[in-house]
């Protein structure tokens, strides 16, 4: 019994040890005071922006880096992307014994954009496009449904639906459901019939100049014969813009690449060429920048890219993958700077969002502005 009753007295003084509260702040102030991290903590206030000043959206975008929360990632996205565009001004070494004009070193900053397939079907393609088009990034990742719907959105068009349409309904319609997007059965139809013949003329190269095609020298094959100012691979084979897609086959394209190998087979697509030609990219940068909206393999291969250097300088991934899963998809920025993927002085940003919320956003804030002033000191 005396055991018991020492044993709860144990448990009561643990529990319900008397504390004195003054003592406590007093010795914790002194240690927060006595901490040189405190004054690079405690330097800015959380402010939002002030409506009785009007509507200025520049303005209203800037105030979110105080917001807090995601607003305040977002801002410092804006800021990130800023700095890969300064230091793409800065000089850099020419590459000219480079023969591969694909991996030539372009700028002070080279900037790899990757992007899921998603947003190619949403109207963020058409944020992409800008970019490609006006060569402000310098390497594109994607998936096969990034490539396959860029390209079917030239031969016919993707609609607005509902997250909420029955599957079995639309099975029976013909019509698939991408999120709240709806396409066509027929458009892949489509596809088909514009896509094959041009396996037929790679095939036919291969066996007669001994041409051995690579995922990115076929996604500039493709944007070659579009020959439309809607696709971004229209634009990246102009502007000699590689795309790498590391998985070509997974989705409509790899079932058109299936189908042909029995009419037609022996065509032979080489990864390993890629794997050279992206890495290269990356070695060859004076600097580097990373901005990747959404996960997967397409995060990874941007990644992957920039181990060879030591890691990216700049860094913006656009995702509402979580990390307790260990995913690649969701892991955060810090995660990454322990492979050596980014580098350890950076200052990467992680944004918790749907891209297609934020991305036009972040470009009209960054990418669209330096374009537009760019334009307006040529004309002065």
């Amino acid at each position: 019994m005396s055991s018991q009753s020492d044993e709860l007295t144990m448990i009561q003084n643990a529990v319900l040890k008397p504390t004195n509260l003054s003592t406590f702040v007093d010795n914790n102030q002194t240690n927060i005071e006595a901490n040189p991290e405190k004054s690079k903590l405690l330097t800015t206030p959380v402010s939002g922006y002030d409506f009785n000043k009007g509507i200025n959206y520049s303005e209203l975008f800037k105030s979110y880096t105080t917001t807090g929360f995601q607003a305040t990632n977002f801002g410092r996205a804006i800021e990130e992307i800023e700095l890969m565009l300064k230091a793409r001004s800065e000089s850099f070494d020419s590459d000219d014994f480079e023969e591969d004009l694909f991996i030539q070193r372009q700028s002070g900053c080279t900037i790899f954009l990757g992007y899921t397939s998603n947003m190619i079907s949403s109207g963020i393609r058409d944020t992409i496009r800008f970019l490609v088009q006006h060569r402000l990034v310098d390497c594109l990742v994607t998936t096969a449904g990034g490539i396959e719907e860029d390209l079917i959105k030239c031969l016919s068009s993707t609609y607005i639906g509902d997250f909420h349409l029955s599957g079995r309904h639309l099975r029976t319609s013909g019509i698939n459901r991408i999120g709240n997007l709806l396409v066509p059965n027929d458009n892949y139809c489509k596809f088909e019939d514009w896509v094959v013949p041009i396996l037929d003329s790679a095939l036919t190269e291969q066996k007669r100049d001994g041409q051995i095609w690579s995922p990115s020298k076929l996604c500039s094959r493709l944007g070659e014969e579009i020959a439309n100012e809607e696709s971004v691979l229209y634009w990246a084979f102009r502007n000699q813009i590689p795309v790498f897609c590391p998985a070509l086959t997974d989705g409509s394209l790899g079932d058109m690449i299936y189908m042909h190998s029995f009419r037609s087979p022996g065509l032979i697509i080489d990864i390993a060429q890629d794997i050279r030609r992206i890495n290269s990219i990356a070695v060859k940068a004076k600097k580097s920048g990373m901005i990747i909206l959404g996960g997967g393999v397409i995060k990874h291969h941007i990644a992957n890219a920039n181990l060879m250097r030591n890691g990216a300088d700049f860094s913006v991934f656009i995702n509402t993958g979580q990390e307790f899963d260990g995913s690649d998809s969701g892991a955060r920025p810090d995660e990454a700077i322990s492979w050596g993927k980014i580098r350890i002085d950076s200052s990467p940003v992680k944004v918790y969002c749907d891209a297609s919320l934020v991305f036009p956003i972040i470009v009209a804030e960054t990418f669209a502005k330096y374009h537009h002033y760019s334009l307006s000191k040529k004309q002065i």
